[in-house]
């Protein structure tokens, strides 16, 4: 471009300016503007400039001086995914104390420690992580939800279903086998018990629900899969000692199908936590094992964020039942049922004959309706149990259906 003052443009000829003489030419311009010894529109059609324009650089020119002429960076001033040094190591000391969260989980965590503090987005967190080798990529399941069948009952509330199973056993460091008895409520996710019994009859699990039942109450419902002390198939509707008792205390049963642990979708997603934050780093005994899964439990209903709630911890959620625990259960039936109680050996006596019941309903009373001369319907609560024959001694027993 041809200096002003030599050959200089005719009237209306634009002329743009080369980058290597920029400021010099917006210098010429703001001192000639100045001046006012010719029309401004003149003077910008002599800089092929906008009128708007020549007011931008002249504004400048007398605010800041020559240095107002130079172009400004046009890096913003601040970066959406800049993140403060102090933050990106509170984000990063989360992480390491919490290694199977993901990004969302520990921007939760960061958020409830830092009340009133602006938070990275979800995006910056995760990028935070990755650049500190902190973020475990796995692979991508297949869906398989194609034909699945869901739950026939979906809790509602807190204690409206209690889900319980065993996690499977693993070694401590000193060869002891260690396999927790875990149990959940299913609305609010809270982990009622993670406790690794002596054995797994009878008698122990029933005391670790008996010790639930008096400090968080009863619930209304408690689902299982069809594995001992839960169910049993040779009795009748599958009964147990630990089955019954539930029904003579109230509690329905809600069994899920054989083979299908999906239907308890949510206690197996707690048993796989379990396996990555606490069984793949054994302890050297039974007593710190069982130490480090109480400090596991103590995180997971209060500090670790769920996605399935919201993002709302599992303690926010769970309150304990309205429904009391009493140890003397009456079970009573309605006028026109005859009571039996059943022996030790799971029998009853019904007309002079000796009906064999189940030996998992031993010291509880049923009840009998008369429905023909020889045939009776055998109640246990509000169970039907099935129908009685006197004259072959037999109770035909209804089978087991899912709910």
């Amino acid at each position: 471009m041809a200096r002003i003052g030599h050959n200089s443009p005719q009237k209306g000829e634009n002329m743009p300016w080369k980058e290597s003489d920029t400021v010099d030419q917006r210098q010429k311009f703001a001192l000639e503007a100045m001046a006012g010894n010719i029309d401004f529109s003149e003077l910008c059609r002599k800089y092929g400039i906008s009128r708007k324009t020549g007011y931008k650089w002249k504004e400048r020119f007398l605010q800041k001086g020559i240095n107002g002429l130079e172009d400004g960076s046009r890096r913003p001033k601040k970066s959406p995914t800049s993140v403060a040094e102090d933050v990106v190591c509170e984000l990063v000391k989360f992480k390491i104390a919490h290694p199977t969260w993901g990004p969302k989980k520990i921007r939760d965590l960061y958020a409830r420690n830092n009340p009133g503090k602006e938070i990275p987005c979800e995006t910056s967190v995760k990028r935070i992580l990755g650049r500190a080798g902190l973020v475990e990529h796995r692979k991508r399941r297949q869906s398989t939800d194609g034909g699945r069948i869901t739950n026939r009952v979906e809790a509602e509330r807190a204690n409206h279903i209690w889900t319980v199973d065993f996690k499977g056993w693993w070694y401590t460091n000193n060869g002891k086998r260690f396999e927790p008895l875990t149990i959940c409520d299913s609305y609010s996710r809270y982990v009622l018990c993670a406790t690794a019994l002596d054995n797994g009859r009878v008698d122990s699990v029933r005391a670790a629900f008996e010790e639930l039942f008096r400090s968080h109450g009863l619930p209304e419902i408690i689902r299982s899969d069809n594995g001992s002390p839960f169910a049993c198939y040779h009795s009748p509707l599958g009964l147990t000692q630990l089955s019954a008792w539930w029904v003579a205390l109230g509690i329905s049963l809600d069994r899920i199908p054989p083979g299908r642990p999906d239907q308890n979708g949510s206690h197996e997603r707690m048993h796989r936590d379990i396996k990555r934050e606490v069984q793949r780093n054994a302890a050297d005994s039974i007593a710190s094992q069982q130490a480090d899964l109480d400090i596991w439990r103590t995180i997971y209903n209060y500090e670790r964020p769920h996605e399935a709630l919201g993002m709302q911890l599992p303690a926010e959620l769970y309150e304990k039942s309205t429904r009391s625990y009493h140890e003397n259960i009456e079970i009573a039936y309605p006028i026109g049922f005859e009571s039996r109680t059943v022996n030790g050996c799971g029998i009853i006596g019904l007309r002079s004959k000796r009906i064999l019941i189940s030996r998992a309903l031993r010291g509880w009373n049923l009840g009998l309706k008369e429905i023909s001369s020889t045939v009776y319907e055998a109640w246990f609560c509000d169970l039907r149990l099935g129908e009685i024959d006197v004259l072959t001694e037999k109770l035909k027993v209804f089978k087991p259906t899912s709910k």
